[in-house]
């Protein structure tokens, strides 16, 4: 088949391409690289600012582009955001690729209408980055979100695109759980695609003792993510034990160089509102690393994963997150049996292969 990918969140779209080309399909991503993050692409759309300039520049590579995207048998939206437009203006181009192509599917990768609704109205979630504790966590980037996709244009676009596209494809638990009520049969969920690393690019535990924990920080959305509460435990233990215990933090940094720096170390320390392991914990699992951060139990069984439990599951809870830390810290023994679970948890759920086969299987029911 022919396939165009549009749009990037966290890799995802590139690394289903390498296993949709694995199975014999012509593919093309196009994309800005998810911003500062890099992501490969075979089509560049990036828009360098909002100055008028760009802007012009972004809207005429936008529409050349869009002129020749036209008779492929698939294409897949990133989000109802897939392009950097207002919401306003991407209606005529997701118009345009509907026209144009077979068959349009929009995936539910990241924050949007039906998840915010799902997180604010529903209940369904034991805790989200907008609500825990049964209250809504009133921080800037949950308010605007809010305003963002639920009173606006943005939630029109979103309600209008699932509608009207052949299916959503959900890479997460809680994605999924947002759509499935509403759209019964045209929306499920599929891992996300991750290329497991070879032996000799994962690292081995050192016999010295000591717990190594490694934290990517977006400055941005440190709140949201709760990555400063984390960063901030991490320092506490790293100050009480420092002999048995080291932080690596990073900012902001190009993936690659994020990629590398994780390597050589024990653990990724993740989101904390988050219930599932996203795309930046099963990197880090793939690599050997134990993930600490989403591992709820809905989320296993929604994949049919019922014996391995590779994730140190953090509650929300400022202490408990303490203590759960300090314990591997103190018998950091057990990090080695996690570290083998991580490998075989992604290698049997999200090899890209195995992933594009489900893609493939789907696109083609609907």
């Amino acid at each position: 088949m022919k396939i165009l990918l549009l749009g990037e969140y966290s890799n995802v779209h590139w690394t289903l391409a390498e296993g949709l080309r694995s199975l014999g399909h012509t593919v093309t991503v196009a994309s800005n690289g998810d911003f500062w993050k890099g992501y490969k692409n075979d089509i560049a759309l990036v828009r360098k600012s909002t100055g008028l300039f760009d802007t012009l520049k972004y809207s005429f590579l936008v529409k050349k582009h869009f002129r020749k995207f036209k008779d492929y048998d698939i294409v897949q939206i990133i989000n109802p955001m897939f392009l950097e437009f207002k919401a306003e203006r991407i209606l005529p181009y997701y118009k345009q690729l509907r026209k144009q192509n077979k068959k349009l599917f929009m995936a539910a990768y990241g924050m949007d209408h039906y998840y915010v609704k799902a997180c604010t109205e529903s209940g369904i979630f034991p805790y989200s980055e907008l609500m825990t504790d049964g209250k809504f966590r009133a921080i800037k980037d949950n308010i605007d979100a809010v305003a963002d996709w639920i009173h606006s244009y943005k939630a029109e676009l979103n309600r209008f695109i699932a509608t009207d596209c052949n299916g959503i494809v959900a890479g997460l638990w809680e994605y999924y759980m947002s759509y499935k009520d509403e759209f019964p049969t045209k929306s499920c969920l599929i891992p996300f695609p991750i290329n497991s690393a070879s032996p000799a690019e994962r690292f081995l535990q050192k016999a010295d003792g000591v717990t190594r924990f490694f934290i990517g920080i977006q400055k941005s959305r440190s709140e949201f993510k709760g990555t400063d509460i984390l960063l901030d435990i991490l320092l506490r233990i790293e100050k009480k034990f420092p002999d048995l215990c080291q932080v690596t933090k990073v900012e902001n940094v190009p993936f690659e160089t994020y990629r590398k720096l994780m390597r050589e170390s024990d653990i990724l320390i993740d989101q904390l509102y988050s219930p599932t392991p996203n795309m930046n914990s099963l990197l880090a699992m793939s690599q050997g690393l134990v993930v600490a951060g989403g591992g709820e139990e809905e989320p296993y069984l929604a994949i049919g994963e019922e014996r391995l439990r590779p994730i140190i599951n953090l509650p929300c809870n400022k202490e408990e997150i303490y203590n759960t830390l300090k314990d591997i810290v103190l018998n950091n023994s057990r990090l080695q049996e996690l570290k083998k679970q991580s490998i075989e948890y992604v290698e049997k759920h999200h090899t890209p292969a195995k992933v594009a086969e489900q893609y493939l299987k789907f696109w083609e029911q609907h």
